[in-house]
């Protein structure tokens, strides 16, 4: 069989609807998808609510009993595995005015400002992206969206947060402009708790300009401020923050407490549990995913297929079909195609060599796979893998996709058959 036949067969309440069903736990959601918890009504970040990562909570608590809090810490580690939930949690505790020996209380005046993440010295930095209303943004311009995402689930990703926010073409960054936001907020003197807050989720995502300037304030933090830097990419964040902050790595979240939090969802309801936390690899959103797969990535994989089928069959016609497609979703959603197709390639390489245990894929991947997999071999691993890690980095500095895209056809066009 060729490989040509494998495989065939904006309110923040609407946009909540639209993503409730993909990311978050359906016991939170109504019967059509609209949000009921977390819009109006966000939950308080007990460190009980963070799934698994108990060294690491230990870790925290102690630091706050010690008084040895690190006014800069970097919390750094795979997507999913619950840093952000982590920071929040963090900060609640240092500011909860009833602190109990292992979280906060709930009940105080900063406990409750943190149910709705609206206590005055708590700020929040993250990337965003340009608009026709904001054109020099800063991540107040969108905090109303970021509240909703977060009260409803802080395991999202990227991708999923610039999908909220209509991303489209844009790339999510963290822009010079911010800066400046950072360095008024943090001169001001604190309203009501002992420290000042400052969450920067992704901060590989900053302008360099905005990274330099945050930089002096880490060097010469004002009194009683805390930075919490939040990072997927250690290496891509500047050397002289990474070597001024007190890193805190955050590991994959461990099975048995992976496995007891799916189990609590409606959706796990008759599926391969066990399965599944191995499938997730420690990424609690991945976990969600694959109970409800979204549409980026069921898009990736038929893509994937048929750059493939495409590929193989020298069918060109439909190959700048295919690149017409792809080089038209935005650069975003172009690298989470890219990234997407390399873990695929390694994980048909994994299952062409008879490990099974070593793969990780859904059903479906793997259905495909079992004909798809032979295709995958020594041979060409290595030079198909370098393929799509070039496109990314191309796409990555705002080469012209439809080139990037015509380039990687041609090349799997000699190498599928090696």
């Amino acid at each position: 069989m060729g490989i040509e036949e494998i495989g065939k067969g904006k309110d923040i309440l609407t946009q909540i609807s639209k993503f409730s069903i993909l990311i978050f736990p359906a016991k939170l959601v109504l019967g059509a998808g609209i949000a009921i918890f977390g819009l109006l009504n966000f939950r308080t970040m007990f460190f009980k609510e963070v799934i698994g990562q108990n060294s690491i909570k230990q870790r925290l608590i102690q630091s706050v009993k010690e008084e040895r809090v690190s006014h800069a810490q970097l919390f750094a580690g795979p997507e999913g595995t619950g840093k952000l939930a982590l920071a929040i949690a963090y900060a609640q505790y240092i500011a909860c005015t009833n602190r109990q020996s292992d979280d906060s209380c709930g009940e105080c005046p900063s406990c409750k400002k943190y149910r709705k993440l609206i206590h005055p010295d708590l700020h929040f930095v993250f990337p965003v992206i340009k608009t026709p209303k904001f054109k020099e943004p800063v991540s107040d311009n969108f905090l109303e969206e970021w509240r909703a995402m977060v009260g409803q689930n802080p395991y999202f990703s990227i991708d999923q947060w610039l999908e909220f926010l209509n991303a489209e073409n844009a790339q999510g960054l963290i822009y010079v402009h911010q800066s400046e936001e950072i360095i008024r907020k943090l001169n001001l003197k604190s309203y009501e708790s002992e420290y000042k807050v400052m969450i920067i989720w992704l901060p590989e995502r900053m302008h360099v300009a905005c990274a330099n300037k945050l930089l002096k304030m880490i060097e010469e933090p004002p009194v009683k401020t805390l930075f919490i830097l939040i990072t997927e990419n250690e290496e891509d964040i500047i050397s002289t923050i990474r070597s001024r902050c007190q890193l805190i790595t955050i590991p994959p979240i461990d099975p048995d407490a992976m496995a007891k939090a799916i189990a609590q969802l409606p959706e796990a309801e008759g599926c391969d549990i066990r399965n599944i936390v191995h499938l997730a690899k420690g990424n609690y959103g991945k976990a969600l995913e694959l109970l409800q797969p979204d549409e980026q990535t069921q898009f990736n994989l038929e893509r994937f297929k048929e750059l493939m089928r495409f590929s193989y069959g020298r069918k060109y016609t439909d190959l700048f079909k295919w690149v017409e497609q792809v080089a038209s979703i935005g650069r975003e959603k172009q690298k989470s195609l890219l990234n997407y197709f390399l873990i695929i390639l390694r994980e048909n390489f994994m299952y062409n060599l008879k490990s099974r245990q070593l793969t990780f894929m859904s059903e479906q991947e793997e259905d495909f796979s079992k004909r798809f997999s032979p295709f995958i071999n020594e041979r060409n691993i290595q030079e198909l893998t370098e393929v799509f890690e070039t496109a990314f980095a191309h796409i990555e500095m705002n080469g012209n996709p439809k080139i990037i895209f015509t380039d990687v056809f041609f090349k799997i066009v000699k190498l599928i058959r090696k």
